[in-house]
């Protein structure tokens, strides 16, 4: 157990110092998840409205692939994409394998179904009194969708926080895509999984402690989202 106190100790030392490679990995997490999450919601919001909202045939399929998808592990998202982006793939010649654009389209491919999903079931549980209301008024479709979503606005943070908890966690995408490498792909979970394979348990560790800061963070704003949205 010695070496245990003994990394945490050295990891608050590299934390409060500002070791350069352990904040460089944590700024790159945070610049590569924002993008991802950004352009995930961005997507995700008005397909999970309108999967929720409107009835067309096929919806139940739709329904079920979107459900289906919520459990698909990142290593899987990182082979397909990287298959995708890899210079024989078709979209080889945009330069996306080990960068941060190609670690952000993973990410986007794996928090898109979460906030599809969410968004989808935040719609569904609107109350038909809100709906009706808002067709009497003579809402545009655009204005249909603004209220609507606002009605479920808590449900939808929920839903946003809740792909952003699984997009800053993930390792597989980032490993495979982005390559882990030294001050430009390297993010909190490749460095943590890089430096314990090393024996550097205090690197490890410091980053260990920011990853569970953020993402207590994360799930205290989606357990405050989903209170209000039940109240």
């Amino acid at each position: 157990m010695g070496y245990l106190v003994e990394g945490f100790k050295t990891a608050f030392v590299i934390l409060f110092t500002g070791q350069e490679e352990t904040f460089s990995a944590i700024f790159t997490t945070l610049k590569v998840s924002t993008f991802s999450i950004t352009i995930t919601l961005a997507v995700g919001i008005p397909l999970g409205f309108l999967l929720g909202y409107y009835s067309f045939p096929g919806k139940r399929v739709c329904r079920t692939v979107v459900d289906t998808l919520l459990a698909l592990p990142t290593v899987v998202v990182g082979l397909l994409v990287y298959a995708f982006i890899s210079r024989v793939g078709p979209l080889g010649s945009f330069g996306l394998l080990f960068s941060l654009k190609g670690v952000a389209i993973g990410q986007f491919v794996l928090g898109l179904p979460i906030v599809v999903s969410l968004t989808a079931s935040a719609t569904e549980q609107m109350e038909n009194s809100v709906r009706l209301t808002l067709m009497t008024l003579g809402a545009s479709p655009g204005q249909l969708a603004a209220s609507s979503l606002w009605e479920g606005r808590y449900a939808v943070l929920a839903a946003a926080m809740t792909a952003y908890s699984r997009i800053i966690s993930e390792v597989g995408v980032s490993m495979m895509i982005g390559g882990n490498i030294k001050w430009r792909t390297r993010t909190i979970t490749t460095a943590i999984a890089l430096e314990t394979g090393k024996g550097q348990f205090a690197e490890g560790i410091a980053l260990g402690i920011v990853l569970l800061g953020i993402a207590f963070t994360v799930n205290a704003v989606v357990s405050l989202a989903r209170r209000r949205a039940s109240s």
